[in-house]
């Protein structure tokens, strides 16, 4: 009996990690949507934090999370302005300058930042085995740097577009740097609520005040209540019935849905130069989770 309830419980986790990679693989797309209509990068960042926020406030408030704790403001200011404002800004200018699908390779960067971040804080060294799948990520993003698109529409590569996305990728990886702690000693849904909060206010005055359309709007509700809200809540339930490593693992499809997505609604496409740096990237973070059996921390909520 105990054999049967753990494969359901297999299951249902395996179930929850691909909707939650099938949520955060629409970023991209509905980005592209709500800033259609020449709405600013940074106008649609500030509304997904700021009604991320609400929805996290109001989760945390019916299930009785208990308060922040005192010593873990500052990490959460940190995670605020750089995993928040920065990530979502730096994202989305990547999707309006390069496409949908370099924006998620890009993302996936966020491992050589770990590495790095993890060396100079805490004298991390990741070893011979451990650095085999980050020479991948990072040869595969200097393969899709050099890339070039193979027709119209193609992926746009260019010099600030791979700058935003690299960006996003080292706030990205501040869940990993950051967050571990913070999650494991407070609620996941305070952090959140805290962390986009600071990340609106640091957002909002530089947002311009701009008429944005119905379709921008339902984009950006899309982009909070679905990609933001409703992914990290499948990944959470996903990663207590799998673990750290396979839960890891399988929201790698994540870029893969990205890629899917955008050449369907978008046409973008990349070139086979392109399309070998994606496998190296998303083969690199698959191998690096696989060698991360023992980390246990939440490490998404993108």
């Amino acid at each position: 009996m105990e054999s049967v309830n753990r494969v359901r419980s297999i299951r249902i986790g395996t179930g929850l990690m691909v909707l939650a990679a099938l949520q955060w693989g629409m970023i991209g797309v509905a980005g592209r949507v709500a800033m259609a209509g020449s709405v600013p990068p940074l106008t649609v960042a500030f509304w997904r934090a700021a009604l991320g926020a609400l929805l996290f406030a109001a989760h945390a408030r019916w299930v009785g999370a208990g308060p922040l704790r005192a010593e873990d403001r500052a990490a959460t200011a940190g995670l605020g302005f750089g995993g928040v404002a920065l990530m979502y800004l730096a994202y989305l200018n990547c999707v309006q300058q390069g496409g949908a699908a370099l924006a998620a390779i890009l993302l996936y960067s966020a491992p050589l930042w770990v590495a790095v971040g993890a060396w100079i804080f805490w004298k991390e060294r990741p070893g011979f085995r451990g650095s085999l799948p980050l020479g991948s990520t990072l040869a595969g993003v200097v393969t899709v740097a050099m890339a070039s698109g193979g027709g119209p529409q193609s992926v746009r590569i260019s010099g600030t577009a791979l700058g935003w996305g690299l960006v996003s990728g080292l706030s990205y990886s501040l869940y990993y740097l950051l967050g571990r702690r913070l999650f494991a000693r407070n609620s996941p849904a305070r952090v959140l609520a805290w962390a986009l909060t600071i990340g609106a206010v640091a957002l909002f005055p530089f947002v311009s005040v701009v008429s944005m359309p119905g379709r921008a709007w339902a984009a950006t509700a899309f982009l909070a209540v679905v990609c933001t809200y409703g992914a990290y809540f499948a990944y959470a339930g996903g990663l207590q019935r799998l673990g750290p490593s396979r839960a890891a693992t399988i929201a790698t499809l994540e870029p893969v849905v990205a890629v899917v997505a955008a050449y369907h609604v978008w046409g973008e496409q990349l070139s086979a130069v392109g399309l070998a740096g994606a496998t190296a990237v998303i083969g690199g973070v698959v191998w690096s989770a696989r060698e991360d059996a023992g980390d246990d921390s939440p490490d998404r909520a993108s």
